[in-house]
């Protein structure tokens, strides 16, 4: 068990706040995979800062990035950055590490690969910030001892990135579980592979925490094995998908057949409210 020390939060205005009048815990969309979750006066942050979207994927606002490097509300407060992988659609090194250095209370959490390319961007390797960076090393399929970090308990999983076995098979791509306060549990898949046999790896760890809302990437509700996946696996009371295309329409009855019962981030700023517990 990993301890690390309490830090602090807030929020405000525009279709990013609502927050210090609506406290109830909440996802706010950012762009692709990137997320901010809050419930009172903490707050985590997914994917938050990439710089490519392959002319393909929602890119990160330059007000909402502007915003987060100078800790401007909404975006003040945050407790803690969570990295599913490195790639340039979810992750830009060295945009995270001006963010490291302007928020000096947020510390990072990410797979070795994306720590690494973290310590790349830092001269000094003494450099104080660097101790703020935290590095998971996880077999294919294996679940993470818990890290208890202030108000946070982290889980992770490292579960292969989609188009395995054929393509990034060496990424490592984790899956974050989250709990906040000890009431609000929030999955977040980076981009995870459909494919039941990486989960099957490590059965229990699906089903020792609830979970209120789970992120998958839209691609899980495109097939049975991803489907099966979020109801038999997962289970979480709300599932919510990110990594959606931008031809893909907001309104549901305009989609393909096989979205159009499904629950989409699809515009940075909109949220979704969570439960706090069950």
């Amino acid at each position: 068990m990993i301890r690390f020390p309490v830090l602090l939060l807030i929020f405000s205005l525009s279709p990013w706040a609502l927050a210090t009048e609506d406290p109830a815990p909440r996802a706010v969309y950012i762009a692709n995979m990137g997320a901010m979750i809050e419930r009172g006066e903490t707050k985590i942050l997914f994917d938050p800062l990439f710089h490519y979207e392959h002319d393909t994927y929602d890119r990160v606002p330059p007000e909402v990035e502007a915003a987060l490097l100078a800790g401007d509300e909404p975006w003040d407060g945050i407790d803690a950055v969570f990295i599913s992988h490195h790639h340039g659609d979810h992750f830009d090194p060295a945009t995270i590490v001006a963010l490291l250095r302007a928020r000096p209370a947020i510390e990072l959490f990410g797979p070795e690969q994306a720590a690494a390319a973290i310590r790349e961007q830092v001269v000094d390797p003494s450099d104080p910030l660097l101790k703020r960076v935290h590095g998971l090393s996880l077999e294919n399929g294996m679940a993470a001892t818990d890290i208890e970090f202030g108000p946070l308990l982290v889980e992770a999983a490292r579960i292969r990135h989609a188009g395995w076995p054929d393509y990034h098979a060496d990424v490592e791509n984790i899956v974050f579980r989250v709990t906040l306060d000890n009431e609000t549990t929030v999955m977040h898949f980076g981009d995870a592979d459909v494919d039941d046999t990486h989960f099957a790896k490590s059965p229990e760890h699906w089903t020792e925490r609830h979970s209120h809302l789970a992120m998958p990437p839209y691609w899980f509700f495109l097939s049975n094995d991803g489907r099966r996946i979020l109801r038999e696996r997962i289970g979480a009371d709300k599932v919510s998908g990110m990594h959606v295309p931008t031809d893909i329409p907001d309104d549901p009855a305009s989609r393909p057949s096989n979205l159009r019962d499904a629950d989409l981030f699809t515009q940075p700023g909109e949220t979704r409210p969570l439960k706090a517990s069950k």
